[in-house]
């Protein structure tokens, strides 16, 4: 069985037969319109649930973004409109901070931009009567609309069950302690349901346990636990633990209710349209043997300082091994381009030496098809959840380089308790050296260890396939929440 036999994404989801008797019930889904990794996310849900007899409008509501962040979630935006004319999507206008945040807490902002669109959002859902509104937790304030309109009001967190096991406990874990994760260094947090993580691994905007941004955290713990229901970009079999923990009760705050868990991911971004010109890189792997070549992808915000990217290429080249690298520029190299960029970042003659082993591709390479494609044998990546799904999802085994967010948390959950990757030690210390990549390169592709991991990995995405089948746990929650909200009286 070919690793494409079992990336399937919303659009091969055979809709669940409705009534067309009775008109649809409408769905609203409210994300944060800044985060192109969540909107990705968000437009495979709504395709999911306009598929089973849904109207879906997604509501974008304030956003506080750079000029090229600005640019790419338009872009996107457009393109998923023109592409899925079964979705609707609303601007709110652009609302005034309700608070002082500082410029620099971009964390805070989302948080508080979502809430300073309340009443736009509030009126919005007056005039449209839903039959469910569905958030995003940097829209957690919503819920407050929601049940005052008495609409019945979901999450829908683009994390994984591990890290959603995390949040509900973090209150327990900050009444146990009354310094700062901060403070604590390499110390173990420990919560129900997933393996201990080190304090410096938690994301950085949870450091500070006085900061604007922990107490959203802090909140947002609270409200999910007061929502109708958590659905979760993820699977049971891929996170048995960490879901059994939940459903449990075992992460939940003492006094207080646990929201239902809905596992009804993976929901990944759909391969690129067939009749788009296809990629230089794809046709490159066509002339690789299989599983030969290992794929290096960081992300949208996976920028390097032209040191480490002097070592990875280094690294690269000494492992003798074939590889496929996306490479963002660095700072301050925004406007350079071609042989110049080449010659500024690269070690002298690396392009020419390594020509036809390797490729290097500037900005983007489509991720789904070159892990799906069947000369890749191992991914370097940040640990973006959607990143750690497209890889499950094609069977590809993984090499964990984390970077930011909560991409250190994934790392440990995806090494010590999923066992679907190995870490690329450094990446907490400031450089990657280039003997590790090249160690790596070789592990993963020659080793026996190597060899085990491609194994595991294979069978989770047989496991995923199951989930994801006709009578899979996918298909189950998504009948019970859509037969739910179809029978909503919101007259």
């Amino acid at each position: 069985m070919s690793a494409s036999d079992c990336s399937l994404s919303s659009q091969s989801r055979s809709p669940i037969p409705c009534s067309e008797m009775s008109p649809k019930k409408l769905a609203v889904i409210y994300p944060p319109p800044g985060m192109i990794s969540h909107l990705v996310s968000t437009v495979e849900l709504g395709k999911l649930l306009a598929a089973q007899g849904l109207d879906i409008t997604i509501v974008l509501g304030g956003h506080d973004e750079k000029e090229a962040a600005a640019t790419a979630t338009t872009s996107f935006l457009a393109e998923a409109a023109a592409a899925n004319p079964e979705l609707s999507f609303h601007r709110l206008p652009q609302p005034t901070l309700q608070c002082d945040v500082p410029a620099d807490d971009y964390v805070s902002r989302i948080f508080e931009f979502a809430r300073s669109s309340g009443p736009d959002l509030r009126d919005f859902l007056r005039s449209t009567s839903p039959a469910v509104l569905i958030i995003d937790f940097f829209c957690y304030s919503a819920l407050n609309i929601g049940a005052e309109l008495g609409i019945p009001t979901y999450f829908f967190l683009t994390t994984c069950i591990a890290s959603v096991a995390f949040m509900l406990y973090l209150p327990v874990v900050q009444g146990e302690n009354t310094l700062s994760f901060r403070d604590l260094g390499g110390d173990l947090v420990h919560a129900p349901g997933i393996p201990p993580i080190p304090a410096d691994h938690l994301p950085r905007s949870q450091f500070d346990r006085d900061s604007m941004s922990s107490n959203h955290f802090l909140a947002l713990s609270e409200q999910v636990c007061n929502a109708h229901g958590v659905m979760v970009n993820s699977c049971r079999s891929l996170e048995r633990r960490a879901a059994d923990a939940v459903v449990a009760g075992l992460c939940t705050f003492p006094g207080r209710r646990t929201p239902p868990l809905h596992c009804i991911g993976p929901l990944i971004k759909p391969r690129e349209d067939d009749s788009a010109e296809r990629h230089e890189c794809l046709a490159w792997l066509d002339a690789q043997p299989k599983d030969s070549v290992l794929f290096l992808c960081f992300g949208s915000m996976g920028v390097f300082s032209v040191e480490q990217i002097k070592q990875v290429a280094v690294g690269l080249e000494t492992s003798g091994h074939r590889f496929l690298w996306v490479v963002r520029r660095p700072p301050g190299f925004e406007h350079v381009t071609g042989p110049d960029l080449e010659a500024l970042i690269f070690p002298e003659g690396f392009l020419r030496r390594t020509k036809g082993r390797g490729l290097v591709v500037m900005s983007w390479a489509p991720q789904r098809e070159v892990l799906e494609h069947g000369a890749v044998g191992g991914f370097v990546t940040h640990c973006g959840w959607n990143s750690v799904l497209e890889a499950v999802t094609a069977g590809v085994p993984m090499l964990a380089w984390p970077l930011y967010a909560e991409q250190r948390m994934n790392k440990v959950f995806l090494v010590e308790e999923m066992r679907l990757a190995v870490a690329v030690e450094g990446y907490d210390k400031g450089v990657v050296t280039a003997e590790e990549i090249q160690e790596k390169a070789r592990w993963i592709m020659d080793s026996d260890g190597g060899r085990e991991l491609r194994e595991r990995t294979l069978a989770a995405m047989r496991e995923v396939k199951e989930a994801l089948s006709d009578k899979g746990e996918f298909k189950i929650a998504l009948l019970q929440l859509t037969s739910q909200w179809k029978n909503y009286n919101n007259s």
